[in-house]
């Protein structure tokens, strides 16, 4: 059943009483189309895995920046208008503020530069260059011990345009990984167990696979005696991308035999779609159900997932979040623009409640997850597409070494890297390394 609303509350709506008003937090009720009714899933009580785990939820074209950013900063910082729909979890996260991508370019490639902050013009004679994204430098950690070292998610599905990508997702060579936007497909593939005939024509697929990256090798190597300098660099590349896809079919082989988690669809709305408005709360409340089962059994540790793509989103009553990007300073737009952002931040408390209320051994899941939340550009004051000041906020991984509860406020005008909390997430989830794209260290204050 779906609850039906013509006449949404108002979000400036206040209860009165002897000459006093209150004003209501953010109801889903304010919300201005119909919504779908709510989940039925339960969130599991206990887990039995003890493992670090990272997920980074994306959402397009900015936020209203003017009620995002706190009037103060430190531990006893007040909340703003729109982070005053996370009260109940202030303690399990910080906000940053001033922190950016130097090398963006900004406008709406901010899903290509949010987690590997290239400059995507840094190859002479190349339109679009990326590189390596954060999550899959967890991957390679983390990825040897799960069936799946990564999940891509997103509203579309495959891996969009450059510049406008659908993924957020980069190998190491900097080639989008495809992202999945189907949560009946997401669950098969998560959980569905395969029957023996076809692992056996999954298994028959990746030895054909194999045979044919073998006769690419062998055919590279006769041809990179003939070309020139710059071919065999292109070809090496090439190549390098072929021996990864190679490793790739290897473990994918070794899983094929072992049983895939036992989990029930039961109150998941695998029906949901994202393109449809009604359905939207539904559908993001449903993927971050399917990327809580996938982490809680252990089937992947590291996930991320882009709630819609840049130039495109939900408004909301019909209105166009892109275009409510470029309101240009009018009051208006920035309203609308607001609940918007309050929405979305519902669903982020949804899921940390879920996070909060599953115990594992020696503490509760969102100790041991990390979860980065926040957007690759800034629609600024006067509607700008800015790749500064980033709106950026990140909780959970408290046992992994984290420090919450805090505004950290840095000087936009400085533009310190947003690479530099990538790199410390890295680092917490067990990668041993100092560097990563134009970080110039661990953030100051989120670590002890």
């Amino acid at each position: 059943m779906f609850h039906i609303r013509t006449q949404p509350i108002s979000r400036r709506h206040v209860l009165r009483a002897a000459g006093a008003a209150i004003a209501l937090p953010f109801l889903d009720a304010m919300l201005p189309h119909a919504l779908a009714a709510p989940s039925t899933f339960k969130s599991w009580d206990k887990s039995n895995v003890v493992k670090p785990r990272m997920i980074c939820c994306y959402v397009p074209n900015g936020v209203n920046i003017l009620d995002w950013v706190p009037a103060d900063s430190g531990a006893g910082y007040s909340l703003s208008p729109t982070l005053k729909t996370l009260e109940e979890h202030r303690a399990e996260f910080t906000v940053m503020t001033g922190l950016g991508h130097p090398a963006s370019p900004g406008g709406h490639s901010g899903a290509d530069t949010w987690l590997t902050a290239a400059n995507l013009k840094s190859k002479p004679g190349a339109d679009y260059t990326n590189s390596m994204s954060v999550d899959q430098l967890v991957a390679q950690v983390h990825g040897k011990e799960t069936r799946y070292p990564s999940l891509q998610l997103g509203d579309m599905s495959g891996t969009g345009g450059a510049g406008h990508s659908h993924t957020l997702s980069f190998d190491i060579n900097g080639t989008p990984l495809p992202s999945e936007n189907s949560p009946q497909r997401l669950f098969e593939r998560l959980f569905v167990p395969e029957s023996a005939g076809d692992r056996e024509l999954t298994q028959k697929r990746y030895v054909e696979r194999r045979s044919i990256l073998d006769d690419v090798a062998s055919d590279a190597a006769s041809l990179n005696r003939k070309l020139g300098v710059n071919d065999r660099r292109k070809l090496d590349e090439y190549l390098s991308s072929v021996r990864q896809t190679e490793k790739q079919v290897e473990r994918l082989q070794s899983w094929i035999d072992r049983p895939k988690a036992e989990v029930k669809n039961t109150g998941l709305q695998l029906g949901s779609k994202p393109g449809d408005a009604h359905d939207r709360p539904m559908w993001i409340d449903v993927m971050l159900e399917l990327s809580y089962l996938a982490m809680i059994t252990d089937t992947t540790r590291v996930i991320t997932f882009e709630w819609s793509r840049e130039a495109g989103g939900y408004g909301g009553g019909g209105e166009n979040h892109h275009e409510l990007s470029h309101h240009g300073g009018d009051a208006g737009m920035l309203a609308k623009l607001a609940v918007i952002d309050k929405f979305h931040l519902s669903r982020l408390g949804r899921f940390l409640t879920m996070l909060k209320s599953t115990e594992e051994a020696d503490g509760r899941m969102l100790d041991r997850t990390i979860v980065l939340y926040g957007s690759g550009m800034n629609s600024g004051k006067g509607g700008e597409h800015s790749p500064r000041n980033l709106p950026t906020l990140i909780a959970g991984g408290q046992k992994l070494g984290l420090n919450h509860g805090q505004h950290l406020a840095f000087d936009p005008d400085k533009h310190p890297p947003l690479s530099n909390v990538l790199l410390t997430m890295a680092q917490k989830m067990g990668v041993e390394t100092e560097k990563f794209a134009d970080a110039t260290g661990t953030l100051p204050g989120l670590v002890g």
